[in-house]
């Protein structure tokens, strides 16, 4: 192999390591600088706690306009116009990708985490994340059985430039309220929702992410399907560095706590964080990505993406408005009740779009 070659093999092969490293110590320095233990960065939890701001569920305790997710909506953007690949397109099953986006969301908060957040609590000891890890594997094997089938969502189409400039200028809308009009917000004055880095440095680290993101095309479904699939690993090492780093960090740091038992912001009833986080994995296969991978391309002008982001947004509402949401006592009968009607009406979709879309084409 030619120096050159070489060369472009090892960065080939380090690119994402060096990615899910920069994660792990983006998410590291927010839990230092301020954010809730094991929640550096969690799409999940920070759309939740945005929903909350906006006063979309009273849930008093997880209310405020997370910078992170207007970082990541805006480092993506950018990235798409400096790189030219701002390309808006949209028209795919929005409604079914609504459902799909809502459904993901309510498993997350039965977890108490999005696929970010589970990887970062197994790198703080936290065994109760490794059980739904095992869950995100099992739902992302289901998905990939719908996926040898045939399944898939009607094809997107090219859209006007305009439709693409929507959600960026709504972030960018959202953070002038953020520092200039905070008092039309609502904001939690104690639990996770008070617990925050400063605003500027969240909004800094979400741009980093978000343009980082958006070159490597990071997700945290798609290392654990394209190894099954394609035998490509490249992904799956930027989960492996997470883990790492953020295992190591946490032990510098005194953080480090490994067991079952009083992890923060988590519960113990390993058979929901298992099935939680089946209904996790499953939807994102079937929508293509991870809540992280979703808030991205929705940011570069993917309307597809927009309408899962408004789902995930809804569901984070509904679970905290029907006491569907776990907390560290546990998941509540209403959770377990939405968790089984929304598991049948994903299944139905997988079922639909793989054996009878013919049909109807």
């Amino acid at each position: 192999m030619e120096r050159k070659d070489w060369k472009c093999f090892m960065v080939e092969k380090l690119k994402m390591p060096l990615v899910g490293g920069l994660v792990a110590v983006s998410a590291l320095l927010l839990v230092f600088l301020g954010n809730p233990a094991n929640m550096g960065v969690c799409i999940a939890c920070f759309l939740r706690d945005t929903a909350g701001a906006l006063g979309l569920h009273d849930a008093a305790a997880v209310q405020y306009l997370r910078p992170e997710i207007i970082g990541i909506i805006g480092g993506a953007f950018i990235m798409a116009l400096v790189r030219k690949e701002f390309n808006p397109t949209g028209g795919s099953a929005p409604v079914t990708r609504f459902f799909l986006g809502f459904a993901l969301m309510v498993g997350a908060l039965i977890f108490l985490g999005c696929p970010i957040r589970m990887l970062l609590r197994i790198g703080g000891g936290d065994l109760n994340a490794i059980v739904g890890l095992v869950g995100f594997v099992a739902g992302i094997l289901i998905g990939i059985l719908f996926l040898n089938k045939g399944y898939s969502l009607k094809r997107s189409q090219r859209t006007a430039k305009s439709d693409g400039y929507v959600l960026p200028i709504a972030a960018t809308v959202l953070l002038v309220i953020l520092f200039a009009f905070p008092a039309i917000l609502t904001f939690s004055t104690e639990g996770p929702g008070s617990m925050h880095a400063d605003a500027w440095i969240s909004l800094a680290v979400g741009l980093i992410i978000g343009a980082v993101g958006f070159i490597s095309r990071l997700c945290f479904v798609a290392g654990i399907r394209d190894s099954v699939l394609f035998r490509n690993f490249s992904m799956l090492s930027a989960f492996i560095a997470i883990i790492v780093v953020v295992a190591i960090g946490n032990l510098i740091l005194g953080n480090f706590k490994l067991g079952f038992e009083g992890q923060p912001i988590a519960h113990t009833d390993g058979l929901w964080n298992f099935l939680s986080m089946t209904l996790v994995g499953l939807c994102a296969v079937l929508l293509g990505g991870c809540p992280f991978r979703q808030v991205v391309l929705a940011g570069s002008g993917n309307s597809d993406s927009i309408v899962t982001v408004l789902g995930l947004i809804a569901g984070a509402a509904f679970a905290h408005n029907f006491g569907m949401a776990s907390s560290a006592a546990g998941v509540t009968m209403n959770g377990q009740i939405g968790f089984v009607v929304l598991l049948v009406g994903v299944l139905a979709i997988a079922v639909f779009n793989t054996f009878f879309k013919k049909q109807t084409a």
